[in-house]
């Protein structure tokens, strides 16, 4: 059964007959998205619902909002995809200025993190609709468990990470679609010291997979590697956080033979002779 929009936000008759809904795409034809505008600004301006993408109040010589109008705003991320990023009443409105408001505290948890799901079909020109009109055909897609970064995970054959992301994503600040991605595979990886150009391999068959094995290395930066716990030794923390990239080489599903990932694990270290020339000690 599909979540709605209002399942979520839970507004009264009387609210919804007050509101307006905002489904920005461009600042103008031609002009700036303001995906990537909101994208720009600063964790605390995205945080606060005051920013350059919403509450503009005029529409040609037409009003968009009333003064005492509760605006929810919307921002395109996909086609049929929106971003919440702010929710205010209308507390002014001056020619040729976005409007004065005061933000809905309520709804603040939500900004950069509710995705909602609405067709807007041929209405490119106009940004601002009566919310009762849509609200029953809004859906909600996801609720992010951190702000939305604009990055996704694009496939197990494009996983390249310098320790600084792989850090961040651990964290949960950046692309949750990893976790749940990298929690599903077994593999062979590589890290590589970009200081020097030395590669170590290894291989990842736990029971959850890549991301309990790259864990390893957030927690320890050795991860128990000989050759590599003698670098964190004589290095420290700084070395591995600054040169470190991790590289996914192989991956297979998490009931996948142990034994044939290691035998693609040796393969690896002996096309790139990481033995010799690399961190590998065996």
């Amino acid at each position: 059964m599909d979540l709605m929009l209002n399942d979520l936000f839970h507004l009264t008759e009387a609210e919804i007959e007050n509101s307006r809904i905002e489904l920005n795409m461009t600042a103008g034809a031609g002009a700036e998205r303001f995906v990537d505008r909101w994208l720009a600004l600063d964790d605390t301006a995205k945080d606060s619902g005051l920013t350059d993408c919403s509450y503009w109040p005029w529409y040609g010589e037409k009003r968009n909002f009333q003064v005492g109008q509760m605006v929810f705003s919307f921002i395109q991320i996909g086609y049929d995809e929106w971003l919440f990023i702010s929710a205010a009443t209308i507390t002014g409105m001056l020619p040729g200025q976005r409007a004065a408001v005061a933000i809905l505290e309520r709804y603040k948890g939500y900004f950069g993190r509710l995705v909602i799901s609405y067709k807007k079909g041929q209405t490119y020109a106009r940004y601002v609709f009566r919310l009762d009109r849509l609200l029953p055909n809004i859906k909600v897609k996801e609720i992010l468990s951190c702000r939305y970064s604009g990055e996704q995970f694009e496939g197990y054959d494009r996983v390249n990470l310098p320790y600084s992301r792989l850090k961040d994503i651990f964290s949960g600040k950046i692309m949750p679609t990893y976790h749940e991605a990298l929690k599903k595979i077994t593999g062979v990886y590589c890290l590589t010291d970009t200081n020097n150009g030395m590669l170590y391999i290894g291989s990842a068959t736990g029971t959850e997979g890549v991301w309990q094995r790259w864990g390893n290395y957030l927690a320890s930066k050795h991860g128990g590697n000989v050759k590599l716990r003698k670098l964190y030794e004589r290095e420290g923390d700084i070395y591995f956080e600054k040169y470190f990239t991790f590289t996914l080489l192989e991956y297979f599903g998490l009931s996948y033979d142990p034994d044939r990932i290691k035998d693609r694990e040796q393969y690896w270290k002996k096309c790139l002779n990481t033995i010799e020339h690399g961190y590998n000690d065996n």
